[in-house]
């Protein structure tokens, strides 16, 4: 069973993998819907997305950024 728009962090976390060091608040919504349906584990209708989902995923996927680069901002 593959990722669906509902999982805002499992995305987020394949997507952090893929694009390394790319601010995900720097991404259009656009973009990242179509990294998502680009997903090989993204499993869902690709009409299915909405404005809060795509956010909810940005705001997951940001979360996993600053983590990994905290130690860029000492």
């Amino acid at each position: 069973m593959g990722l669906k728009w509902d999982q805002a962090e499992e995305l987020a976390e394949v997507l952090a993998e893929n694009h390394p060091g790319l601010n995900p608040l720097d991404a259009r919504f656009t973009d990242l819907r179509q990294w998502v349906i680009d997903l090989d584990e993204f499993d869902d209708n690709r009409e299915g997305s909405t404005e809060a989902k795509l956010e909810a995923i940005q705001m997951a996927w940001h979360e996993i950024y600053k983590e990994e680069n905290e130690d860029d901002t000492e």
